[in-house]
């Protein structure tokens, strides 16, 4: 393949490519994928998948012997598995699960399962790839087993077992956690859990079995398309039940807060009325916990980006997204002194965080008790943090905890010896740093604490 404008990672699939054409999502299907695209067109497959929100919506733009052109529904903000919470990926496990099953019963079969296939769009997983289908062969196993296994199963089990810090991992490894790696991990224990067993213990010795078979004698696996569905129930079942055995600092932060009520009601009356008056249609609240703060915006918005670094907080955020079908917000995890890097061949394949929000052009972003910690749990300086929220915000709303607030008494007395390097912390340093970026259009105190809010603009 050789397509200037195409997408850097479309060379993993020779079925067509993607390429960015005035902001929209096209995808050229080459003649190889033809006869797969219109049994799956002509039989409503494509259609099924499209009214129940499980494959994002495309239409065909052109059609010719050389080329088929479709143009997807555009996803404002494309998140990728290692931004995740754990119950967004076992959503984006489960629906490919559904998708294999569903293809299967219909004469079709996932030739590709990877994690980077789905995404977050109107506060559910869907699925993106629409190439990824292909005709099911009669006693065939399902070819794409063992990267569901590497991208999400594996993943999973082992966020289970040590924390949802190890969902981040397949930013190292894109195409997978090795199976051995993940077997290795694993409690001994598992070994006596059938699904556990067979899964992944076994399949990580097969693994080496195939990988010394240099002449290739091994005969090639059968699975009758009931097996198979057997055992997509079976790991359907098993994730479906699994759950994340760890608490966070972060979980519950509202409960715990400094504010009292009327100071809290006060913080978000300042926010609505600036909100209010920028009318803003994209918003990224960074550190935005559970999302309480752009809830209680009084004016909608188009697209509400909240993040954060706890995964309990953005799990709970997204359930309650989908609890109450706000097709607005999206979720997903984000440590600021750490964004998500590019990734992949010549680090093109997945963009970084940066590149994607600055894409995104949020009309405000709002940075709501973040700056103490990236202060002083991250060392960050001032200017360090300023020039970071200058690069993709017209207009920063952000919140100053000073000296005397019980959170950053707390942050400073956990630096004992150090504590005195930190007295740079105080509102005049900080002023002085983020007027090198911003212009202040506003600024109000918080009454009843020790907080202060700042309407900022980009020079």
């Amino acid at each position: 393949m050789n397509v200037k404008n195409a997408h850097p990672s479309s060379f993993r699939d020779p079925s067509g490519y993607v390429f960015v054409e005035n902001g929209n999502i096209k995808r050229v299907i080459n003649p190889i994928y033809f006869k797969q695209y219109k049994a799956l067109t002509d039989s409503g497959f494509y259609d099924v998948l499209f009214k129940n929100n499980l494959l994002i919506p495309h239409e065909e733009l052109s059609n010719t012997p050389e080329k088929i052109i479709i143009q997807a529904e555009k996803i404002p903000y494309v998140t990728y598995p290692y931004e995740w919470s754990f119950n967004m990926y076992k959503e984006a496990a489960l629906l490919t699960l559904k998708l294999q099953k569903y293809s299967l019963e219909h004469g079709f079969s996932l030739k590709d399962a990877s994690a980077f296939n789905i995404t977050f769009h109107k506060g559910r997983a869907v699925f993106i790839d629409t190439l990824s289908f292909d005709f099911y062969t009669e006693d065939s196993p399902w070819r794409a087993y063992k990267q569901f296994i590497t991208h999400f199963f594996g993943p999973l089990v082992l966020a289970h077992y040590h924390g949802a810090q190890q969902l981040k991992l397949l930013s190292n490894f894109m195409d997978g956690i090795p199976v051995k790696m993940i077997s290795s991990m694993l409690p001994l224990k598992t070994k006596l859990s059938p699904v556990l067993y067979s899964n992944i213990h076994l399949l990580a010795k097969l693994e080496d079995k195939h990988n010394e078979d240099y002449k290739g004698e091994a005969k090639q696996a059968t699975l009758s398309k009931k097996g198979q569905l057997n055992i997509i129930q079976s790991l359907y079942d098993y994730i479906k039940k699994i759950d994340l055995k760890e608490h966070s600092e972060w979980g519950n932060y509202y409960d715990k807060i400094n504010y009292t009520n009327d100071a809290f009601v006060k913080k978000s009356d300042i926010i609505n009325t600036w909100v209010n008056t920028l009318k803003p249609e994209r918003l990224i609240d960074v550190g935005g916990n559970d999302g309480t703060f752009v809830r209680k915006l009084e004016r909608s918005v188009e697209i509400a980006l909240v993040c954060d670094i706890d995964n309990n907080a953005v799990d709970f955020n997204h359930k309650t997204s989908k609890l109450k079908k706000e097709q607005f917000m999206l979720a997903f995890l984000l440590d600021v002194l750490n964004p998500s890097p590019a990734i992949g061949l010549n680090n093109t394949e997945r963009d970084s965080f940066l590149k994607r929000i600055e894409a995104f052009e949020p009309d405000i972003v709002f940075a709501l008790a973040v700056i103490h910690h990236m202060s002083l749990s991250g060392n960050v300086p001032f200017n360090a943090s300023a020039k970071f929220f200058s690069s993709f915000s017209k207009y920063l709303i952000i919140e100053f905890p000073k000296r005397d607030d019980s959170w950053v008494q707390r942050l400073l007395n956990n630096k004992a010896d150090f504590k005195h390097y930190f007295e740079f912390y105080n509102i005049y340093n900080f002023e002085s740093s983020y007027l090198n970026y911003f212009e202040l259009v506003e600024k109000k105190e918080i009454q009843n604490s020790e907080r202060v809010l700042y309407l900022l603009k980009k020079k």
